[in-house]
């Protein structure tokens, strides 16, 4: 609107100026002469020599337009058959390609409005089909009118040169309106026409990941490995999550079997999977392979899921019997926290508190939570301490951090179990088993719980036993006062 008011204002002061430099030169006196190979011409009064220097002009421009159609025809005759064509149709051209080139930097400045006019004026002087319509559905875009952009990337995914410039725009529009369905099927079609597309392949990936399309989604893995996109190692781990996830997908049970035994094979440290294989080698009589398994997947990643599983092998056994059992396992990665936990849990079932709190260490002030601080008020219990330290233990455990869980990397969601997509954002293989440090607001609301465990008469000084952040101030400890 500013331009428009500028250019309007310039266009006014140069009328103005014309027409006083009319009255001048009408109201001017004496003449111009002009000598030319000896001769004089004039005088001439001051507005007819103007006029003359105009038509002279004039006369020049008419000339030179003239030598270009007799060229266009001599052209013409000689066989060139669009020549008349192109001569009559240049300004045209050079009109369109200004509007167009003028409609695209509008584009760039973010002036939707005036990008769309452009366009328009652009596709009318033009027969460039799949430039205008393409320059028309982005100013269409970008002026909001989804309507209007929709038209004109149908126009372009008809046509078999701008197919695919056209069906990624109404991909985009899906994406953008959360038409899954749609999205995805677009998708599909965008692959077929540029199957190397990485672009193309990463979308189609996600869609058909959110609609547990496992199958396609690993043939589009597949596509995305032969087109050099990712990585070996990742796209062995992505495979692997994808054999699981339509592993847990199927009710037949062959099928489940080869899945989740490829799926383990694949990336033997994913936990869920090498759980599944070692319950399933149990239910088919293969504890041995079970035993193996799961041996193989602890030493690259200590987990609660995998040492359950491993429980699994001898249900009925009693609790000294397991403990020795366990020791197969719990030697693989002695020192890993996981394995310190566990090892103060089986000894505490036994009543060894000795051993289980030789096992637990210094965890409680190096890794403190609420699973390390709770085996420390049970051991304390069974070692009969008096009630004021259980208390204060169990205050611990409640302001102390939740310790590892299952959290998306990409939202932050907390999940109760592994699953291929979050949830919450529905980003794919985004779960990592980590502890989530939390702000001093969570802590103190959990410290109000404080006092429900504890007893005035026990005098029981409790602070926060955080981990360091340097976002978070680190408290203390919950010590019985002297």
């Amino acid at each position: 609107m500013l331009l428009m008011l500028i250019r309007t204002l310039l266009w006014g002061v140069v009328i103005l100026a014309a027409a006083v430099a009319f009255d001048w030169l009408r109201d001017s006196t004496g003449g111009v002469s002009v000598d030319l190979n000896g001769r004089t011409y004039g005088p001439f009064a001051p507005l007819e020599f103007v006029g003359l220097v105009i038509a002279i002009a004039v006369l020049i421009w008419l000339h030179f337009k003239a030598f270009s159609f007799i060229v266009a025809l001599v052209r013409f005759l000689s066989g060139d058959e669009t020549a008349l064509s192109r001569y009559w149709n240049r300004s045209r051209e050079r009109r369109g390609f200004d509007a167009l080139s003028e409609g695209l930097i509008s584009l760039a400045e973010g002036d939707g409005d005036k990008a769309l006019t452009r366009a328009r004026k652009a596709e009318r002087l033009l027969s460039r089909p799949g430039l205008t319509r393409l320059a028309m559905a982005q100013a269409a875009q970008a002026s909001g009118d989804a309507n209007l952009a929709r038209i004109y990337y149908k126009q372009l995914a008809s046509e078999p040169d701008t197919a695919f410039v056209g069906t990624k725009g109404l991909l985009a529009e899906a994406l953008h309106k959360g038409e899954t369905d749609r999205a995805l099927k677009l998708a599909q079609h965008a692959f077929a026409l540029r199957p190397k597309k990485s672009e193309v392949l990463t979308t189609l990936f996600g869609l058909q990941s959110q609609t547990e399309d496992w199958a396609g989604a690993r043939e589009t893995l597949g596509a995305s490995v032969s087109a050099k996109t990712l990585p070996k190692d990742v796209a062995a781990r992505r495979e692997a999550v994808l054999l699981l996830a339509e592993a847990r997908n199927t009710d037949d049970s062959g099928k489940k079997l080869s899945l989740t035994f490829a799926a383990n094979k694949k990336s033997p440290g994913l936990v869920p999977a090498a759980a599944d294989a070692a319950e399933l080698h149990i239910k088919h009589g293969s504890d041995r392979r079970a035993r193996r398994t799961l041996n193989d997947a602890w030493r690259l990643n200590p987990h609660p899921d995998l040492a359950a599983a491993f429980a699994k092998l001898a249900p009925d056994e009693d609790v000294g019997q397991r403990r020795k059992r366990f020791k197969e396992l719990l030697d693989v990665q002695p020192e890993h926290t996981e394995a310190r936990l566990l090892t103060g849990e089986l000894a505490l079932a036994d009543h060894d508190f000795d051993g289980a709190k030789i096992a637990i260490g210094d965890l409680v002030e190096s890794e403190p939570s609420t699973r390390s601080l709770s085996i420390m008020a049970a051991i304390e219990k069974g070692k009969g301490a008096d009630d004021g330290v259980i208390r204060g233990w169990l205050a611990k455990a409640i302001a102390a951090p939740r310790g590892p869980q299952w959290i998306c990397s990409n939202c932050g969601a907390v999940h109760a179990d592994w699953v291929p997509t979050c949830n919450s954002c529905s980003a794919f293989d985004t779960l990592d088993w980590t502890a989530r440090k939390e702000p001093e607001d969570a802590i103190a609301k959990k410290l109000d719980m404080a006092p429900l465990l504890t007893d005035p008469s026990d005098d029981v000084e409790i602070t926060v036993p955080v981990e360091e952040d340097p976002d978070i101030e680190a408290g203390g400890e919950v010590k019985p006062k002297d």
